[in-house]
Formats: structure tokens, C-alpha cells, sequence
């Protein structure tokens, strides 16, 4: 299994939100923290509500979070 075509901001953006942990956003969207690891490392390309769910924790549009690389 490759990397995901979804790239993703997250860590970037945890930082930018008090330096927010990956277990406190894990658990502000319903997911284990391991589940926000392999999101942000892309091996994982989260469900599209997982995908809202992320975004409206950081008050983003999704396309803020996530970018769709078409090439692969």
C-alpha cells in the first residue's frame, strides 16, 4: 500500500491551535490518536465526515486541511 493521493496540514495547523496533541484532536473528532498519526503521515486518507470533522476543529474550509494530488 502506497501513500495516500491526500495530502494533508494537520500538523502544521495542531501547532498553529496552541500547539494542540494529536490524542487532543483525536478525541475532539472521535478517533484513536493513532487513527491522526497515520492521517497526517499519509497512509491513511480519512473518511470524508472524519475529513468536515477535522476542518471544523481547526474553523477551516476542508481544502484548508486537505489537497487532492491527481497525479497519482
Amino acid at each position: 500500500m502506497g501513500k495516500s493521493p491526500v495530502s494533508n496540514n494537520i500538523r502544521k495547523l495542531r501547532f498553529e491551535h496552541d500547539e494542540m496533541t494529536q490524542q487532543q484532536l483525536a478525541e475532539k473528532v472521535g478517533v484513536t490518536r493513532q487513527t491522526i498519526v497515520a492521517i497526517e503521515k499519509g497512509d491513511y486518507s480519512p473518511s470524508l465526515e472524519l475529513a468536515f470533522r477535522i476542518a471544523r476543529v481547526f474553523g477551516t474550509p476542508l481544502e484548508a486541511v486537505f489537497s487532492f494530488d491527481e497525479k497519482n
